[in-house]
């Protein structure tokens, strides 16, 4: 059986299209849809089912899918297993919405200017789901916020960055006082279901204040783009740039002491990709250390030049 074919197969699946799979694997559509057959004349069973242009997935496509995806997992896996040489190999990763478009690409620079053999696959989701994740093997790291539990032996952890709750207000309200806006302006919520959010509800507890709600959502560049908008203010964690261009926000710091929110890489100790991990890591801290500065975290982007010239002087 020709792995490639199984390949297909996902994504097909995954993409919901045979179009859709075809540009991804750049191949046509009618190579997809002779793959997909050939398939399922070694499977013995219909894999896909065809309507127009769309496609699902048979119930016997569903029993073989996580098979499919392991069997693909180990063999993208025996190029790991045979080199000897960390510059090598494929590194499955897990990050949120805010690392995805901050301090990830930058890290991947890195990596990829240091390594460039290795192929990286990365998996978007929120950090309750990446946990289980990172356990389970189905990812080797991923950048979380830290978890409000105590982690499996099984799994490591190395922080990143710390980010202090501040009020987020228009510019026409900077200069009062942080309570006094959570108290009497429309509160634009972190979704307290989220660990964020949750946090910042704490606070609020903490404090005192019972805020007058008028939105609650997960999404923090939104709640930046509302809160420039004039449909209140809100209570968040002080996250990594990039954020959206041309907002007049002021951030406020609180008066109380409070914990941070913590960023940082979790992996699996057991994975057999631990050098690209550790690699993977390394690159990580370098990169959180750059993007700390005196005029406050994160950049909009990280000088990567710059970064591998200051590590060749410290050799």
């Amino acid at each position: 059986m020709d792995t490639q074919f199984l390949n297909t197969f996902v994504s097909v699946v995954d993409n919901g299209s045979m179009a859709a799979a075809a540009r991804l694997l750049n191949i046509t559509p009618a190579t997809v849809a002779q793959q997909i057959r050939t398939l399922e004349r070694e499977i013995g069973a219909p894999l896909i089912a065809r309507a127009g242009r769309t496609v699902s997935v048979t119930e016997a496509g569903t029993r073989i899918l996580d098979r499919a995806r392991n069997v693909l997992r180990d063999v993208a896996d025996l190029h790991t297993v045979a080199n000897d040489d960390v510059t090598a190999g494929e590194l499955r990763l897990g990050a949120g919405i805010n690392a995805l478009t901050g301090i990830l690409p930058d890290i991947l620079a890195l990596m990829v200017a240091r390594y460039p053999r290795i192929n990286v696959f990365i998996k978007p989701g929120y950090s309750p789901d990446l946990y289980p994740s990172v356990e389970s093997g189905e990812i080797d790291a991923a950048i979380v916020l830290q978890a409000p539990f105590s982690l499996s032996k099984k799994i490591g952890w190395q922080l990143l960055r710390e980010e202090p709750l501040v009020v987020l207000a228009p510019e026409s309200l900077a200069g009062r006082d942080p309570h006094d806006l959570l108290s009497s302006e429309p509160l634009i919520r972190y979704d307290r279901n989220q660990w964020g959010g949750h946090q910042a509800d704490r606070y609020l507890r903490a404090a005192g204040i019972t805020p007058h709600e008028r939105f609650e959502l997960n999404a923090l560049n939104a709640i930046a783009v509302m809160v420039d908008r004039g449909l209140g203010v809100s209570l968040v964690p002080d996250w990594a740039r990039p954020w959206p261009e041309g907002l007049r926000l002021v951030k406020i710091a609180l008066p109380n002491a409070f914990e941070p929110r913590r960023i940082g890489v979790i992996w699996s100790r057991s994975t057999i990709r631990i050098r690209l991990v550790k690699a993977f890591v390394e690159e990580a801290q370098k990169v959180a250390r750059m993007q700390t500065s005196p005029h406050g975290p994160y950049p909009a982007k990280v000088d990567v030049r710059a970064l591998k010239a200051m590590e060749r002087k410290s050799r």
